[in-house]
C-alpha cells in the first residue's frame, strides 16, 4: 500500500490582504522533493484553504514559525489523537525542539534535506526517531526544484519563487536567519538556477534569497545569465547593492523591478547595537537615489522599539520613509524570538511581558521598550502605517510616476486594505 504524507502550513488568523499576495510555500515544495518517489505528497496551506482532517493520511509534516506555532501544535494535537504519527519542522521548532515535541512525534531541526529521507525510513520501519538533525549543512548542488505541481492550481501571487543561496554570515541581534540556515553563504550553481528558471511559466519570479548580493561577483555572474530570459523578478537584498554600479545595472538589465532591503534604523547608534554592520545612515539617502536611479522599486524595512527609540524618533522614520518615495514599507515592532541575541538581553532585563508565542507576529508589542510604554510603541507603530499608506502618502509617493507605477500602486492600496482592517 502506498504511504501517504500530508504537508501542512498552518495560519493563525485570517489573511486579508496576504491571501492576495501569497506566496507557494517553497519549504515544503523542498521537503516533498527529498521524499522518496513512492510516497503519496500532498501540500495543504492554511493561507488559501482549510485542513481535512478525514482525509486518509500515514504521517503529516508541520512547518511553523513562531507567530503560528500555536495554531501548529493545535493541528498535530488533532492528528495524534486520531492516532496520525506527526513530525515538526520550521524555525520554531528548530530552535526550541523540546516544545515541540509535546505536540509531535519527531521534530527535524534544521534544514530538512540532510535528514528527511531518513524520516521517512524510519517512519515506515516503525521506529521513528523524536529529533533528527544533520551533522553539516546540505550541499545546494544539484539540489532538487521544489515540487511545484503539488501546489498547481492553486491561488498564489506566484508559484515561481527560486532560493539560490543560504545562510548569512552577519549576527544582527534580532534575526532568525542564521540559526537556522548558518553563518555562511551556500550557492547554488548558476547553471542550477537558470535550469530552473527555464522550467517556469509566465515571465515574473521571486528569489527569496536573504541577500542576493551576497556575493557580488557570483550575483553579477547570476544576473548576466538572466538578460536573456526576460524576467520581471524581486529579490531581498541589502543596502550594499547600491555601491556596485555594475551590479545595479545588470539587475536592471536582467528585469529586476523591486528590491526588499532591511533599513531597520535611521540612527546608528541604533544600527550598531543590533549589529546591523552594513548600513550606514550617513549614506542611505545616495544609496536610495541610486536604486531607484536604475528602475528598481524599493520595498523597505524598519524596526520600532530599538533601545535608543522615541516617539519623535519613530516620526522621524515615518518622515523619511515617506521622503524617500518607497514603493511599501513595513515598520515591523520589534520581536524578540526565541533564539536571538535581543531575545536573550530583554529576557536578561526581565522585561518580557507576553509569553503567548500567537503574538510574536512583528506587530504586537511583547516587551518593555526602554523609552516609551508598550501601549506608546504599539500606538506608534499603528500611526506609521496608516500614515505611509494614506491616500495622501499613496499619491505623493507615485506622482510623478516612477517606473513599475501600477503594480506598486496597487500594491499599496492592498496595503491600505489590511492597515486599515487591522487598526
Amino acid at each position: 500500500m502506498t504511504m501517504k504524507l500530508e504537508l501542512i502550513v498552518p495560519v493563525k488568523r485570517k489573511q486579508n490582504w496576504r491571501g492576495n499576495y501569497q506566496l507557494a510555500p517553497i519549504g515544503l515544495m523542498y521537503v516533498a522533493a527529498s521524499t522518496p518517489e513512492d510516497v503519496e505528497i500532498a501540500i495543504t496551506d492554511e493561507h488559501i484553504e482549510t485542513i481535512n482532517f478525514d482525509k486518509p493520511v500515514d504521517l503529516v509534516g508541520i512547518t511553523s514559525m513562531t507567530a503560528e506555532i500555536n495554531r501548529a501544535y493545535e493541528i498535530a494535537d488533532e492528528y495524534r489523537r486520531r492516532g496520525v504519527k506527526v513530525v515538526m519542522g520550521g524555525i520554531h521548532p528548530s530552535t526550541l525542539p523540546h516544545e515541540a515535541i509535546q505536540h509531535s512525534d519527531s521534530v527535524v531541526i534544521g534544514e530538512a534535506e540532510g535528514v528527511w529521507q531518513n524520516v521517512i525510513k524510519d517512519f515506515k520501519d516503525g521506529r521513528l526517531n523524536k529529533f533528527y538533525s544533520s551533522e553539516i549543512r546540505p550541499s545546494l548542488d544539484n539540489l532538487a526544484f521544489p515540487r511545484r505541481d503539488l501546489v498547481k492550481g492553486k491561488k498564489y501571487l506566484t508559484k515561481n519563487i527560486i532560493q539560490t543561496t543560504r545562510g548569512c554570515p552577519f549576527s544582527c541581534t534580532f534575526c532568525t536567519v542564521t540559526n537556522f540556515f548558518g553563518n555562511t553563504y551556500r550557492y547554488r550553481p548558476i547553471k542550477d538556477v537558470i535550469s530552473e528558471v527555464e522550467s517556469l511559466d509566465g515571465n515574473f519570479t521571486v528569489f527569496i534569497d536573504d541577500n542576493i548580493l551576497a556575493n557580488p561577483k557570483r550575483a553579477k555572474e547570476l544576473f548576466t545569465a538572466l538578460i536573456p530570459y526576460k524576467k520581471r523578478w524581486v529579490s531581498q537584498s541589502s543596502i550594499n547593492l547600491a555601491k556596485d554600479k555594475e551590479a545595479l545595472a545588470l539587475a536592471e538589465k536582467s528585469g529586476c523591478i523591486g528590491m526588499f532591503i532591511g533599513f531597520e534604523s535611521i540612527s546608528q547608534e541604533s544600527l550598531q547595537a543590533i549589529k546591523k554592520s552594513t548600513n550606514q545612515v550617513s549614506t542611505m539617502r545616495d544609496s536610495i537615489k541610486r536604486i531607484h536611479d536604475h528602475g528598481i522599486l524599493i520595498e523597505g524595512a524598519f524596526i520600532f522599539g530599538l533601545e535608543e527609540d522615541n516617539r519623535d524618533s519613530l516620526l522621524r522614520t515615518l518622515d523619511f520613509a515617506m521622503e524617500m518615495r518607497f514603493s511599501a514599507v513595513n515598520f515591523f515592532v520589534l520581536t524578540p524570538f526565541p533564539g536571538t541575541q535581543i531575545r536573550e538581553q530583554i529576557e536578561k532585563d526581565g522585561r518580557i511581558i507576553e509569553k503567548d508565542w500567537s503574538k510574536y507576529n512583528n506587530f504586537t508589542v511583547v516587551f518593555k521598550p526602554k523609552n516609551m510604554t508598550p501601549k506608546e510603541l504599539q500606538d506608534m507603530a499603528i500611526f506609521a502605517k496608516q500614515q505611509f499608506y494614506s491616500y495622501p502618502s499613496i499619491i505623493k509617493r507615485h506622482f510623478p510616476p516612477k517606473k513599475h507605477v501600477l503594480a506598486s500602486l496597487g500594491y499599496n492600496l492592498l496595503r491600505r486594505r489590511s492597515t486599515t482592517k487591522r487598526s
